[in-house]
């Protein structure tokens, strides 16, 4: 048995209130508790979400990884990643981790590959000048 316990999503505390359809004026919260999603069901939406995104090949973007793979970089190339998430942020009000961002150009660097073979262009920069 685990020993973990179950909490609702943040979409079920912030879920939008009820309107009171007699007056026309807003009524008080719900005082309704959310069910709690079976595990079950949730572990099976996450996998055929994981499935579904496997299949368009993009990235996984926010779920748990089981998978862990160590790559190391420059100094410069590190900055370069930090300024482009800051970019982001800044120009685009996307708040991304530096994880979500190298699994997105992985995605993307994949399906270019997979599309274009060796007219891509992961293939032409690894073949070099």
């Amino acid at each position: 048995m685990s020993r973990r316990v179950s909490l609702p999503t943040a979409d079920d505390l912030f879920r939008p209130t009820d309107e009171d359809e007699g007056d026309g004026a807003a009524s008080q919260p719900s005082r309704k508790v959310a069910a709690v999603p079976d595990r079950a069901k949730a572990a099976k939406a996450a996998q055929a979400a994981a499935d579904e995104a496997e299949a368009k090949r993009s990235s996984s973007g926010r779920v748990r990884h089981d998978e862990k793979m160590t790559v190391y970089v420059t100094a410069d190339e590190l900055i370069d990643i930090e300024h482009a998430r800051l970019s982001m942020r800044r120009h685009h009000g996307l708040a991304v981790d530096r994880g979500r961002l190298v699994r997105e150009a992985i995605a993307i660097a994949l399906a270019d590959l997979e599309e274009n073979g060796e007219e891509s262009v992961l293939v032409q920069r690894l073949i070099g000048p």
